[in-house]
């Protein structure tokens, strides 16, 4: 497990683990993504170092899904579509974040700093998007970014628990969060 791909692979096959079974011993996680207990401890000693790691871990693959997304220069609607893709490619995180994200007084100083700028970022991006006059102006950036999140990890839990199918979920996901509910000729 020394190279960078391996050590990858572990911390997908594990978060997704660690959702499936979130009582699970180490040596049951190791039994669960086919390595040993020995290599498992190598790689993290508890299961606390070890959320701590994915926690860590899931906030730099997030925070270059948004580098990725484009979120200063791609229009605002391509840039909302760059990031449902982008959080789509990491969904075996996103899910692991969701069940393990704990209110920020909860967290760990260092897990937090390693998210820090992740909403701001977003926020950012959405206000952006509102004096570009694309997004609605009636809620703010923050809720904007809550919602965005909220409809990603929605989605991908729903496609985890066989509730929909996995084709369409980025669109489904880029219609609601631009258009929402209602029938298009009743936006209107």
């Amino acid at each position: 497990m020394s190279d960078d791909a391996g050590h990858e692979r572990l911390l997908i096959a594990l978060s997704l683990a660690m959702v499936d079974q979130p009582r699970a011993t180490l040596q049951e996680l190791a039994r669960a993504v086919g390595v040993s207990k020995a290599t498992l401890y190598r790689f993290c000693q508890t299961r606390e170092q070890l959320v701590t790691r994915l926690m860590t871990h899931g906030a730099q693959v997030m925070k270059q899904a948004l580098i990725n997304s484009r979120l200063d220069s791609a229009a605002p609607r391509d840039a909302v579509r760059n990031l449902i893709e982008q959080h789509l490619a990491h969904k075996e995180l996103a899910i692991f974040l969701m069940y393990h994200w704990k209110p920020d007084s909860e967290m760990q100083p260092d897990v937090m700093d390693s998210w820090s700028g992740y909403q701001e970022t977003l926020d950012a991006f959405f206000l952006r998007g509102q004096r570009e006059g694309v997004f609605r102006v009636d809620i703010t950036a923050a809720a904007l970014t809550e919602l965005l999140i909220t409809v990603i990890t929605s989605m991908i839990d729903a496609e985890r628990r066989g509730r929909i199918a996995r084709l369409g979920i980025a669109t489904v996901a880029e219609q609601m969060l631009l258009y929402g509910i209602a029938e298009p000729a009743a936006a209107r």
